[in-house]
This record gives structure tokens, C-alpha cells and sequence, in this order.
């Protein structure tokens, strides 16, 4: 219990880095962070789903799997700000280059596949 304890908290601070750096992720390490207190302290995810803005969006992801069209095109501008910062930061290493813009194409890859919301 205590590791999924150890993993949450990790994972919910390193999401509200991201209320703070515009590009740094909020919603994924929150997700992280809710799965984990699921299993170790179900108050605690209680409390992320009430949290304002992400805490619907969270709950809704986790029991169906399903993405608002406005959260995709969030999540999907966030990845195309951080390809450019890794474009421009990494563009004389081919192996950092490949494995940043792989690493988010991946994530956009998912975040396209994923069911849209049934009200939308």
C-alpha cells in the first residue's frame, strides 16, 4: 500500500508542477496520481476528482476511457509546443531529436485514438 502511496504523491506533484509551467503536463501525472490513491488511499483520489477544470476530465478518462474534443485539442497543442521546444533545443542531436519527437508522437497517437465523450 505504502508504494502506491509513494508512487501518487510523486505523481500529483509532479502534475502541479504543471498549474505552474504552461507546458509542463497536469492531467497525465494527475491521472498517475489517481490510479495510485485508488489503490492506497481512496479519499485522497476523491479529492482529485473534485478539483476544478481537471477533476472531471480525470474521473470521466479513468471509468470510460473517453476525452472531451476540447481536452484532445489541449493535449494535443501542449505536445505540438513541446515538439518545437525539442526541435529547438535538440535539432544537433539526432538520437535526442528522434527519441523526443517519438516519445510525443506517440502521445498524440494515443490521445487521437481515444473515444470521444458521447454528449460531444
Amino acid at each position: 500500500m505504502w508504494i502506491w502511496r509513494a508512487v501518487g504523491s510523486v505523481a500529483f506533484v509532479l502534475g502541479a508542477i504543471g498549474l505552474a509551467v504552461p507546458i509542463w503536463p497536469t492531467t497525465i501525472f494527475w491521472i498517475v496520481a489517481a490510479l495510485a490513491f485508488a489503490k492506497s488511499n481512496p479519499s485522497w483520489a476523491d479529492w482529485i476528482y473534485r478539483q476544478p477544470g481537471v477533476g472531471p476530465a480525470i474521473k470521466t478518462f479513468l471509468e470510460t476511457g473517453a476525452m472531451a474534443r476540447q481536452a484532445k485539442i489541449a493535449a494535443l497543442c501542449g505536445m505540438g509546443l513541446a515538439a518545437m521546444i525539442v526541435i529547438a533545443f535538440a535539432y544537433r542531436t539526432p538520437w535526442v531529436l528522434a527519441g523526443g519527437l517519438g516519445l510525443i508522437a506517440i502521445g498524440a497517437l494515443y490521445v487521437m485514438t481515444r473515444k470521444p465523450l458521447r454528449d460531444e
